[in-house]
Order: structure tokens, then C-alpha cells, then sequence
């Protein structure tokens, strides 16, 4: 009798938050040889600091397809990559398609999968910001209507989709990059230098990071976010890693990046910043991904939004947005960091299929 083939699942990527998830999922489906992934990047992050450098130093297989949708305005991009990941899907013809978070390379990967009728799985599922002036909060709501498997990282997530109506194929896993930023610490502690290139002392600096379009796209509000943590600098060093998008937003209105105490760097690899955020004091940022990564490493965060997609952060008091007083009082994040995210949503993607066969 003639062996099956391994279910292709073509995997859907383009930025920072969705290498780090994506290098957790994809060590979990390398161990079952029934299933065989197909990794599209779709160039929406261009910087090899906050792209190419990810597949080197995590070891996530290179994409087979690797497009170059570059900087621009959301609906050229996000058209652009529709029809590219449409391509890619008419090539491959996958069993599944999986989709990360929130951003562009998301919502295209989705309506890419969804008008050809291949099975969609959405990673990080339910998330709400309940801010709609977001892009990623359009494309959030977007995905999970079009999915037919939810796999979301909180309870409030579950709560969120159901709110929606939606309750069927979702499931709580957990979060995938906590199992990464578990797998990814280890091997940084060993191969970073940044402490030491930068001189740096553990608990005796800060980091900040901005890059959300509504944080750089107004001149006045960008104004006021780098006055903020221009602030916290005067206390303590901040190393900035700024985003393509951050310098070149200060740069046309004639901002300055270098203030006392703050220290503006390229972008820097995942391990880097790894290394960097476990040890520092604080975190200042506008990402989603690193408000989780600095609890992760136990950090007190500062989101730099008048919201956040993330709200169990600051009810248990390891993050505060910029516009609140202080932190609520400290305790752990039930289910928020299990390592069991990977294994689990790989087990329901392949359950999900077998479903699919055997109706």
C-alpha cells in the first residue's frame, strides 16, 4: 500500500512578532513527519535586522517564497501581497494555510486562503484592542470572521470571539511566543554580546521601541512619545532600537533621536534583543509582542498606547499605558506561559485535518 503524502501547510509571514511565533510552531510540526510546511515571507519587513536575520539565527526553515512587498501605503501593500500569496496557494495547493497576529501579511495571507477555500488557521485569535482607528485592529476582526480554526493565547481572547459569535474551532493554547522566547533565551544568553558591546550593566538601563503607524504617521503624537521617554532617560539610559519607519517619520519632521540618556541603535537581531529586554529595568514600546516578551522576562513595561491588546499585562500589574499613574498591584498571568502553546495548537491543526478527510 502506497505511503500518504505529508499534509502541506503553507505558513504565512512578513514581520518581527510572526518569525518569533512562527520559529515555535514550525519546530513542533518538524517532528511529524505526516505534516510538511511551506513558509511564504512576504517582505513586509525588508530590514535584515528585522527579517533575514530571524531564519539565521533561530534556524526556522527558509521560505520557499519570498516576496518584496516593501514600504508603503496599507492598501497597495496589503493588494500586493494578496496577489502574491495567491499565487504562492495555486502553486503549492495546501491543506492549510496558517496566519499570525495582526499585521498586513496576515489579513492578505487570510482573504488570499479564504477565496480559495483552503482551510484557514489563525494564530494568536481574539485579540482586541476595541480601538478600530488601528489597521491591526480591522485586520484582527477580519481574520478571525474568515478562520476555521482559532487558536487564541488568553481566556479574554475566547471571550472576545465569542462576544462575536463565534465559538466554534476555537481553542485555548496558549502563547506561542512564550514557548519561543523560552527556547530562544537560552541560546541567547550564550551567542549575544550586546551587553557588553553596548556597555551595559544588567537592571542599569532601559528600552524603548516605536513603530505603530499611529505613533509615527502624526507628527505631533511622535513629537510626544519621544518626549516621554526622553524623560525616563534622564533617570536612566535608554537604548532605542528604532524601526525604518520611526527614523525616517522623525527625520522628515526634523526631530532628534539623540537626547540626554537616550541611545538611538539600528535595529537589532531577535537574539540581541532577547538578551537586551531580559536584563533591563524597563520596557517603553508600542508592540504588542514585546509588552508579552517583557513579562516573559518579568520586566516592567510602559505601553506607549492608550490601549492594549493585552489587558491581563497591566491588570496584574507588569505593564501600565503611558496615560496611567503607576502599575497595579504585581501578580502572576494565569495561562499567559505554559511552553505547551506549540505542541497543542500542532496537535488541533492535525486533528483539524483529519476532521476535514473523515467528515
Amino acid at each position: 500500500m502506497q505511503a500518504s503524502r505529508p499534509k502541506k501547510i503553507l505558513t504565512v509571514v512578513g514581520a518581527r512578532p510572526q518569525f518569533i511565533k512562527a520559529f515555535a510552531l514550525s519546530r513542533a510540526m518538524a517532528d511529524m513527519p505526516e505534516l510538511e510546511e511551506v513558509i511564504v515571507h512576504t517582505g513586509q519587513h525588508f530590514d535584515r535586522n528585522m527579517s533575514d536575520v530571524f531564519f539565521e539565527e533561530l534556524g526556522i526553515p527558509q521560505p520557499r517564497y519570498h516576496f518584496a512587498v516593501g514600504a508603503t501605503h496599507h492598501g497597495a501593500a496589503t493588494a500586493q501581497m494578496l496577489m502574491d500569496i495567491e499565487s504562492a496557494l495555486q502553486a503549492e495547493k495546501p491543506d492549510a494555510a496558517i496566519v499570525y497576529g495582526d499585521t498586513n501579511s496576515t489579513l492578505a495571507g487570510a482573504l488570499a486562503a479564504a477565496k480559495l477555500h483552503v482551510p484557514l488557521v489563525h494564530i494568536e485569535a481574539g485579540m482586541r484592542s476595541f480601538n478600530r482607528r488601528m489597521p491591526e485592529e480591522i485586520n484582527r476582526i477580519v481574520v478571525d470572521h474568515v478562520s476555521d480554526l482559532l487558536l487564541c493565547s488568553t481566556q479574554t481572547a475566547v471571550n472576545n470571539l465569542a462576544r462575536e459569535g463565534i465559538s466554534q474551532d476555537v481553542h485555548l493554547v496558549g502563547d506561542l511566543m512564550y514557548d519561543a522566547t523560552i527556547a530562544a533565551t537560552e541560546v541567547a544568553e550564550r551567542r549575544s554580546g550586546i551587553l557588553e558591546q553596548l556597555r551595559l550593566e544588567p537592571k542599569g538601563y532601559g528600552v524603548a521601541t516605536i513603530h505603530r503607524a499611529e505613533n509615527t504617521d502624526d507628527a505631533a503624537q511622535l513629537a510626544r512619545v519621544l518626549e516621554f521617554i526622553a524623560e525616563q532617560a534622564l533617570s536612566v539610559p535608554v537604548i532605542f532600537p528604532v524601526h525604518p519607519r520611526t527614523r525616517s517619520a522623525a527625520a522628515a519632521s526634523g526631530f532628534s533621536l539623540h537626547r540626554s540618556g537616550l541611545f538611538p541603535v539600528d535595529p537589532i537581531g531577535y537574539l540581541d534583543m532577547c538578551r537586551l529586554t531580559r536584563h533591563a529595568a524597563f520596557v517603553l514600546t508600542d508592540s504588542g509582542g514585546l509588552q508579552k516578551e517583557a513579562y516573559f522576562h518579568r520586566v516592567p513595561c510602559i505601553t506607549l498606547r492608550s490601549e492594549t491588546e493585552w489587558p491581563e499585562t497591566v491588570e496584574c500589574g507588569w505593564n501600565r499605558l503611558w496615560t496611567e499613574a503607576d502599575f497595579r498591584p504585581r501578580r502572576e498571568i494565569q495561562g499567559l506561559g505554559q511552553n505547551l502553546a506549540a505542541p497543542l495548537a500542532t496537535s488541533l491543526l492535525q486533528s483539524k485535518l483529519e476532521s476535514r478527510m473523515n467528515p
